[in-house]
């Protein structure tokens, strides 16, 4: 598959939100600062707000002297980037800013065009559709969309129907932001890049995996969205599912965007149903109380609402993937607010050796081969092996499990430390769709999340309260102790 012609500008839609300021437009410093923009390309932002060309420019260095440390900026690198900026406010339910907005975009562009909407969802179909209208979404334009995709599958389907009027799947960019993480591409490159891996990577030499995505921080502001979507539909239905299928999915035959999400889509259609008369057994769903992070007394969950609530803060399941390679093997799935530590780790727990040569009291030493990819907040891979104990032994060789650890900082230790969104607008830039997501990825997903939800209603399971700062309800644990095993901690 071919990648399109690289934009020439770059149009985002909520230009002066948060995540614009936070990663956004850090991110096209950075790509600045290193040269990788193509040489015509503009960026012209837009929002409601009534700011001029200067006033975004001001907007925009504000953001980068708050977010890049001062070692790291670059006077030139700066000017750089402002030289590249326009600014067009505009909103979607004005039909007189919009076709402002499409003739600004046609007089600036020189080549593609690449739209990002950075907005609520609701204004997807409308803003794409308004484009569409004046002319401005034709062949050569394509948009990167940020999730959620809806917050279930009806409004999935209905969000992509409605950008699918303007604009055609395969110019379609579907944001999951853990895609670009550097500590996400390396899992791509340990299992495909290395021989050691694959064949053992099944169901006949694999006992169990396990995705944390653990955060230390509560709602922090984002109350009312985080109350209509909790942990499943934030962070489950996209984050883990996305990272579970990178563990599972079969080699692609090439590293291109079909061939990698048709494996993916594979995993997704193939995760084994958990509804009503499974989620008890299979699924845990928690909200913090109040306790402590770090020594310091936080609030609960309703306490910083300011109301009471049902939402879920945690969710722990037990995923099946009913194929070849991973039948019978578990994947546990766990994610909430307000746990012990800010981590993101895959953890790949082989079989026990099928039988010990190592008799007495030695024998009781054996533990199972284990893999830790940690992607967040260090990235670094472990694995771990068993070895002799030093010294002297007269009651059977003695042995202990040691790690063989991969620290990326310290390998990498001149490599700067990316922001995804780097990699992400590198990517739509060039035309390289591989790191985001199809459409047919994301509502299989909701469909199988929707099932579990719905089997919560119908069972009338509500979030068990957990303290802030320990792992979640004890039924988490639970959830892997009946079964034999263990959530690493």
């Amino acid at each position: 598959m071919t990648h399109a012609a690289p934009a020439s500008l770059l149009t985002i839609f909520g230009a002066t939100g948060d995540l614009a300021r936070r990663m956004l437009l850090p991110s096209l410093y950075s790509l600045q600062a290193e040269q990788l923009l193509p040489a015509n390309l503009r960026i012209l932002g837009t929002a409601r707000s009534e700011l001029d060309r200067d006033g975004f420019a001001n907007l925009v260095s504000a953001s980068i002297a708050e977010r890049i440390p001062a070692a790291e900026r670059d006077d030139a690198a700066l000017r750089g980037l402002l030289d590249r900026l326009d600014y067009a406010a505009a909103s979607v339910d004005d039909d007189a800013s919009m076709a402002a907005l499409a003739s600004k975009v046609e007089a600036l562009r020189d080549g593609d065009v690449l739209y990002h909407m950075s907005t609520a969802p609701k204004f997807y179909g409308p803003a794409c559709q308004a484009l569409a209208a004046h002319g401005a979404a034709g062949a050569g334009t394509r948009v990167m969309l940020e999730k959620p995709i809806g917050k279930d599958l009806a409004s999935a389907i209905a969000i992509n129907d409605s950008v699918a009027m303007a604009f055609d799947e395969e110019r379609i960019y579907r944001v999951d932001h853990y895609l670009g993480k550097e500590g996400v591409q390396n899992l791509i490159a340990l299992r495909f890049g290395n021989a050691l891996f694959e064949p053992l990577w099944n169901a006949r030499h694999i006992e169990q995996v396990q995705i944390t995505v653990g955060e230390t921080v509560g709602v922090e502001g984002r109350g009312d969205y985080y109350d209509d979507s909790g942990a499943m539909r934030d962070m489950l239905q996209n984050h883990l599912l996305q990272l579970l299928c990178l563990v599972a999915m079969e080699p692609p035959a090439r590293f291109e965007p079909t061939a990698v999400r048709n494996e993916k889509i594979k995993v997704l259609r193939s995760l084994r149903a958990i509804g009503r008369d499974q989620v008890a057994h299979e699924s845990v769903a928690g909200q913090y109380s109040a306790g402590a992070i770090d020594g310091v007394a936080v609030p609960g969950y309703v306490q910083e609402l300011g109301r009471d609530s049902r939402t879920e803060t945690f969710v722990a399941l037990r995923a099946h993937v009913d194929n070849w390679r991973w039948s019978g093997v578990p994947f546990y799935l766990r994610t909430g607010k307000r746990l012990p530590s800010r981590s993101t780790e895959i953890y790949i727990q082989f079989r026990k050796v099928p039988y010990s040569i190592f008799g007495g009291r030695a024998a009781g030493d054996m533990r199972p081969n284990g893999l830790l990819i940690r992607l967040q907040p260090e990235e670094r891979i472990e694995l771990d092996l068993m070895a002799k104990t030093p010294g002297l032994d007269r009651s059977g060789l003695r042995r202990s499990q040691v790690g063989l650890d991969l620290d990326f900082h310290e390998e990498f230790a001149n490599a700067r430390k990316r922001i995804a969104y780097e990699r992400l607008y590198l990517d739509a830039i060039e035309g390289n769709g591989t790191l985001f997501v199809r459409r047919d990825e994301t509502e299989a997903a909701w469909q199988w999340v929707d099932a579990i939800a719905e089997g919560w209603r119908a069972a009338g399971i509500t979030p068990k309260p957990y303290p802030a700062g320990t792992w979640g309800p004890g039924a988490a644990v639970s959830l892997t102790e009946r079964h034999g095993h263990g959530w690493r901690e």
